[in-house]
């Protein structure tokens, strides 16, 4: 008798896909069941997206299908945000998506969409009797999508301008510190396409998040049980966080590992903001000046200023383009940045790290928590601001700078006492986040226990969409 078969679907780009294939993977080896990723890739694909999808395949735990995007240029204005071109992409791969399920042998049974696909639920006859939306991201940002549309009618004149934080039933008000990029200018296409998805969102079966119990539990229980809010949600969430990519053996020998050997435990800050995370070039002096100022050791991965132009980021003469003059001398030891992907689970991972300087995506959020790390919270676009606010005022586990990056130059004193802060644990405060820190990382552990919160959070979704019996 054929394994029970899952197909997930992921929008294009790499914080779509590596979510996908973490999701697919945790299926397959959790559940025991056949799950294909069917991986929709821009015609710009880059190396490291297709490098991401043939060592997914290596790996063999999922069935891979890649299927190239269609062109929308006519679809699209020329200015178009990134987030209207995914969603514009996802709508019109309806038909591509519909003939690659039904040219499958073994029909799926369950479908699952990211945030960007929701318009591929409405897809029939191809013998899916389920269909799932998985939320990468936390319950908060959920409940904000999904109640969206309430605030859309109700609320007059742009977000950016409301004095008052606006109410979301159950939940943290959000204020225009917590606003989604989305949300910024009204008459954008992409805050329609934001509106439309927070309709769609709740016409599945219901929702995967990427959270856990014991971290959100308040936000969970309003998603489920608060009136107002299951108006507008109406089907069942399904907490199965923390998924996050898993450690990899890294061959030896490796630069970046044997400087962190050389450093005492919890002594070293790492920071990286993203692979979108570009910073001005008087920002990134300013971050440079902080860290050598703070008189602690750090692991910078550092992308080119956004300012600086020309000249290969492989290049060791380029290292420091944008960087204080002389300061790769000066902090020789203390410091090493690098310019290359660095494998951030891995570094994480490693005893010497006491701090993550991070622009707070949600994945690299999970993978400094589920070690762990404590964070200085650096949001930079997209849901981050959200997450920066979710994670210092709500869960504890950070600290953050005084105003929003994207909107001012944070100096070189604030970026010192932060880093010291949080490295250091100078006072109460950054002695309280240490012991958060560690006590998240136990409970991230215990929710995916035999038993635990999200171990059965994932069974019994998978008995409803009877994946498992």
């Amino acid at each position: 008798m054929d394994q029970p078969h899952a197909l997930v679907v992921a929008s294009p780009g790499l914080g779509h896909l590596i979510p996908a294939l973490e999701l697919g993977n945790r299926l397959s080896s959790i559940l025991n069941i056949h799950v294909t990723i069917l991986a929709i890739t821009s015609g710009s694909s880059s190396l490291t997206e297709t490098e991401m999808i043939h060592a997914a395949a290596a790996r063999g735990t999922c069935d891979i299908m890649e299927l190239p995007s269609v062109d929308i240029e006519d679809l699209v204005e020329p200015d178009a945000t990134v987030v209207t071109k995914i969603v514009t992409m996802m709508r019109a791969m309806k038909p591509a998506v519909r003939d690659a399920v039904k040219s499958m042998k073994q029909k799926p049974t369950v479908m699952i969409v990211d945030f960007f696909g929701t318009a591929l639920l409405s897809i029939t006859d191809v013998g899916v009797t389920a269909k799932y939306v998985y939320i990468p991201s936390h319950a908060w940002f959920l409940a904000l999508i999904v109640y969206l549309p309430v605030l859309d009618k109700v609320v007059e004149g742009e977000y950016v301008d409301i004095k008052e934080p606006m109410k979301i039933p159950g939940c943290k008000p959000v204020g225009p510190k917590e606003l989604l990029d989305t949300m910024l200018d009204r008459s954008d296409q992409q805050y329609r396409e934001c509106v439309q998805s927070g309709l769609e969102i709740p016409m599945s079966d219901g929702v995967l998040v990427n959270t856990w119990e014991e971290l959100q539990g308040k936000t969970l229980a309003a998603l489920r049980e608060d009136m107002d809010l299951n108006r507008v949600m109406k089907v069942p969430v399904y907490p199965i966080g923390p998924i996050v990519r898993t450690n990899v053996l890294i061959e030896k020998p490796n630069s970046i590992f044997e400087w962190l050997d050389k450093h005492g435990e919890r002594s070293v800050l790492y920071v990286c903001l993203g692979s979108g995370g570009t910073l001005s070039l008087e920002q990134t002096m300013e971050l440079a000046w902080g860290l050598e100022l703070s008189g602690q050791s750090f692991l910078w991965v550092l992308r080119r200023p956004a300012s600086y132009l020309g000249g290969s980021s492989k290049d060791d003469d380029q290292v420091s383009v944008g960087l204080p003059e002389g300061f790769l001398d000066r902090t020789r030891g203390v410091g090493l940045v690098v310019t290359e992907w660095a494998p951030q689970v891995e570094i994480l991972s490693h005893g010497s790290i006491g701090g993550f300087l991070s622009h707070c995506g949600w994945s690299s959020v999970l993978e400094s928590l589920t070690k762990g790390v404590p964070i200085v919270a650096w949001p930079l676009y997209a849901e981050q601001w959200m997450n920066a606010t979710l994670l210092t005022e709500e869960i504890g586990v950070a600290i953050r700078t005084s105003d929003l990056p994207s909107k001012k130059v944070i100096g070189r004193e604030e970026v010192a006492y932060l880093v010291k802060k949080i490295v250091v644990e100078e006072d109460k405060e950054g002695r309280k986040i240490k012991a958060k820190a560690e006590e998240v990382r136990v409970s991230s552990e215990r929710a995916w226990t035999h038993g635990g919160s999200s171990h059965s959070s994932l069974f019994e979704w998978a008995k409803r969409c009877r994946l498992v019996s």
